[in-house]
């Protein structure tokens, strides 16, 4: 019991942490006279990516790499199938162009180098630093295009979660103080209950990381992207999913990877299976994006079972359950090849009609 009320008091920590620290980061920069469109693809990504990064940080000095790579190979997958199919059950979730030509290709070029640096079995010092100078990179060719952003554009992400008047910066300074110290601690504790219940339970690190924990700080992208959803912000609620794995997958996994004397061993189970279905996600939202330019309810509800489909394959091999073997079968056989048809059906169906 007391586990229990440290994991849901880390989760509580984390989710309010992150929005301390967007709320008093993003009123900061603002008022030093950053654009509301630098904020957006910056800070506010940051912050809904800030309980991955503090739990990977986290249990990499703790020595639980396979929790902070099953916590961002989780979130990524989460992100993409669940989050997006909670936001497109809300109202169907509108594809901006940005997103389509620039961020979705960087998430899969992302995913795809994560994959090849953890081949060798794992992600190093070296292997850190590149993680997270790209992170830089990125970042910067980010304020760089907003600077040429049209007014149009920049009105376009003026709708921050942010309170821009009054206050004064020392009380932001305080704010995003309180938010890191929340995020520490939050994460201390999410990390601690996490490996209790995987010893009790007799389960990997791993599992634990790609589920509970994975959908557990995971908490801000889901407030954002339905929040967004609701707000009619259709697009940014996809936008926010997609940043959010491109900062989980350069920055958690670069600075972990950075910090770690001994690097991060990435798990067999994460190498022959988990890191694959991450980069299969991430590439399938491609042809699904182009398709529509738009996620429909039916395919939010198709993301999600998707979703459960995963989840319930990492409880079935958990638990070395005998069923396991048909409903891989039945997933392989004729769920995931219906889907491929339905996907090819549609793109001709879309083709034929222009």
């Amino acid at each position: 019991m007391t586990q229990l009320l440290l994991f849901i008091a880390g989760l509580f920590a984390l989710t309010l942490g992150a929005d301390v620290l967007v709320r008093g980061a993003a009123r900061l920069a603002l008022s030093l006279g950053l654009s509301p469109l630098v904020v957006g693809l910056t800070i506010v990504a940051f912050g809904t990516s800030a309980p991955e990064i503090a739990v990977a940080i986290d249990a990499a000095l703790a020595g639980q790499s396979a929790l902070t790579i099953g916590n961002v190979v989780g979130s990524n997958i989460c992100n993409l199938l669940l989050i997006l199919g909670i936001g497109a059950l809300v109202t169907p979730l509108s594809i901006a162009g940005q997103v389509l030509r620039q961020e979705v290709p960087v998430m899969i070029l992302a995913s795809a180098l994560v994959v090849a640096l953890a081949y060798n079995g794992v992600i190093g010092q070296a292997e850190g630093a590149l993680l997270a100078a790209l992170l830089v990179i990125y970042l910067i060719f980010l304020v760089r295009q907003s600077r040429r952003a049209s007014r149009a554009e920049q009105a376009h992400y003026g709708d921050l979660p942010t309170d821009t008047a009054g206050g004064h910066w020392g009380l932001d300074i305080l704010k995003v103080g309180a938010g890191l110290a929340l995020l520490v601690l939050g994460a201390d504790w999410l990390v601690e209950a996490a490996v209790f219940f995987a010893r009790a339970l007799g389960v990997d690190d791993l599992v634990i990381g790609l589920t509970v924990v994975a959908v557990g700080t995971s908490l801000p992208e889901i407030a954002t992207s339905v929040m967004a959803a609701l707000r009619g912000e259709r697009d940014m609620a996809i936008g926010n999913a997609v940043g959010s794995n491109v900062f989980n997958l350069l920055g958690c996994l670069g600075l972990a990877g950075l910090i770690s004397p001994t690097g991060l061993p990435v798990p067999a189970a994460a190498l022959d299976f988990d890191l694959w279905v991450m980069l299969a996600v991430a590439v399938a939202c491609l042809p699904v994006f182009v398709v529509r330019r738009e996620i429909a309810r039916w395919e939010g509800i198709a993301f999600i079972a998707y979703y459960a489909a995963y989840v319930a394959y990492l409880v079935l091999d958990a638990t070395g359950s005998g069923a396991l073997k048909t409903f891989t079968t039945a997933m392989l056989g004729f769920v995931m090849p219906l889907s491929l048809a339905t996907l090819i059906a549609l793109t001709m169906r879309r083709r034929r009609s222009r």
